[in-house]
């Protein structure tokens, strides 16, 4: 074997054996950020706390964004996209800036161009940091998946849902109890047992795709966005309980709109 073989081969045996490095994940411990424009932690300082955090302020793919028609290309496709998701042991966590529902078995797993990445954590943000058509809605929801392949060029794909205000959202109607224990409780976690990711509920034939990144620090690029063209129901209690969770400053959770850079916007549907 030469030498370019074998480094190529450690290096695909570190990205196994130390995957979270290579995940880049969402930063856990919020106290270093908030959403406060006058904190000095906020949203535009973020990219200035730690270099590692630069590409917030310096990155040209940077996530939310605004979904506009003008932007969009439609592509026609009669193919779902593919879900194949169950149910798993979890924990509801209170980070502080969010409310997560962390998977701790297998919970299932999406396909995107032939690579699965495997259901890991949920979290909501309000309002919604992705728009459509400059419109903000009141919730989203964001699925995170990291690849099963230490090799591929995406290592994270998110999958996002939209709320407007109507009927209560049966899955957090199920957390409820949990959330509300949370209420304050920065770091603290609840084993509700086994949680369903099927019953989250989104609509897999029109959606939309496109490259950006975390919405937190430390923003990392690279991420497949699909967002779900479908626009779901949350009650006003249920928004407001997910609020009053977290810490004041994070009760607006909803990182600003970046700029698009003319990247390529895709709505997929039949």
């Amino acid at each position: 074997m030469c030498i370019s073989s074998r480094i190529r081969s450690l290096l695909v045996l570190l990205i196994v054996l130390f995957p979270i490095s290579i995940y880049a994940q969402e930063v856990q411990d919020e106290r270093e950020f908030d959403y406060d424009k006058a904190s000095g932690k906020g949203p535009e300082k973020w990219g200035k706390i730690h270099k590692e955090w630069s590409a917030c302020n310096n990155g040209k793919m940077q996530s939310p964004i605004d979904l506009s028609n003008k932007r969009v290309d439609v592509v026609h496709k009669s193919k779902k996209l593919l879900r194949n998701y169950k149910p798993s042991t979890a924990v509801i966590i209170n980070r502080g800036h969010d409310i997560e529902v962390h998977w701790e078995g297998h919970a299932g797993s999406i396909k995107i161009n032939g690579t699965i990445y495997a259901l890991k954590q949920a979290h909501w943000h309000s309002p919604s940091e992705h728009t459509i058509n400059k419109k903000r809605y009141s919730l989203e929801l964001h699925m995170v998946h990291k690849s099963v392949d230490p090799t591929s060029k995406h290592q994270i794909a998110v999958i996002a849902i939209l709320y407007k205000i109507g009927k209560p959202n049966r899955f957090l109607s199920k957390l409820a109890r949990n959330i509300t224990s949370l209420v304050n409780q920065e770091n603290e976690h609840r084993h509700p047992g086994v949680i369903d990711p099927r019953e989250i509920h989104m609509s897999c034939r029109r959606y939309y795709n496109y490259i950006g990144s975390l919405t937190v620090p430390p923003c990392t690029e690279g991420v497949i966005w699909t967002i779900s063209k479908k626009v779901r129901t949350v009650s006003l209690d249920q928004v407001k309980l997910l609020r009053e969770a977290v810490h004041d400053h994070a009760a607006k959770n909803a990182r600003p709109l970046q700029p698009d850079h003319k990247r390529g916007i895709q709505l997929i549907g039949p």
